[in-house]
């Protein structure tokens, strides 16, 4: 059997050892989740699938109802644009149209207002068209990878679940698509965007614990 090597932090080590957590089943158990995760988003993606179909719903790997609307909205972009594919501007533009979103919150504590993300989308020159405008465009690669990364730094980040936060560091991390490219270029680097994030994560808890 193949052996992957995992690195703790050397408090997290010391307290494994004193439980005697068995480490390499719950690895295992955790990589094969995320696994699965990928293998259903990619399937999906790469489906070219109508993406406002309800029944899709389950297959988009716990997507929440937020980040869900943002990818189905970014496809209604792509197919009005009349695109041959969905591009990373068009999920960037469906997150700035699912105004209250968790992303927008993370992108307003590094000084970037949904405004100038706007402007810079609008100065953009639109792909190519498709050969068919009636059907609803595929993911293009680059969209593609974002939802991929999307669910690896959920999965990096302890989460169940996908939520715009997590698209916003897929898009961020995805360095040859347009959303990345503005984003970058307004400040949002990914491990600056990724404490963000963490952080916004960490009292959204806190706060509901409190409610609680």
């Amino acid at each position: 059997m193949p052996k992957i090597n995992v690195y703790l932090p050397e408090s997290l080590a010391e307290a494994v050892r004193d439980t005697g957590v068995p480490v390499s089943a719950v690895c295992q158990h955790a990589l094969e989740l995320a696994v699965r995760r990928v293998t259903m988003v990619r399937a999906t993606i790469s489906g070219g699938a109508d993406l406002a179909d309800p029944q899709l719903e389950g297959s988009l790997c716990s997507l929440t109802s937020r980040a869900h609307s943002v990818l189905t909205d970014a496809q209604r972009r792509a197919q009005a644009q009349g695109a041959a594919e969905i591009g990373t501007g068009h999920v960037l533009g469906g997150m700035l149209a699912e105004t209250g979103n968790l992303a927008l919150r993370v992108l307003q504590t590094l000084d970037i207002e949904p405004a100038q993300i706007q402007r810079a989308l609008d100065q953009r020159t639109p792909g190519a068209p498709a050969a068919d405008g009636s059907q609803p465009p595929p993911f293009g690669p680059h969209a593609a990878a974002v939802c991929e990364l999307a669910v690896n730094e959920s999965t990096g980040l302890g989460n169940n679940y996908i939520g715009c936060e997590h698209l916003l560091l897929g898009l961020v991390g995805e360095p040859d698509g347009e959303a990345g490219q503005i984003l970058r270029g307004l400040g949002a680097e990914l491990r600056a965007t990724r404490r963000a994030v963490a952080a916004a994560l960490a009292g959204y808890l806190h706060h509901m614990l409190a409610q609680g």
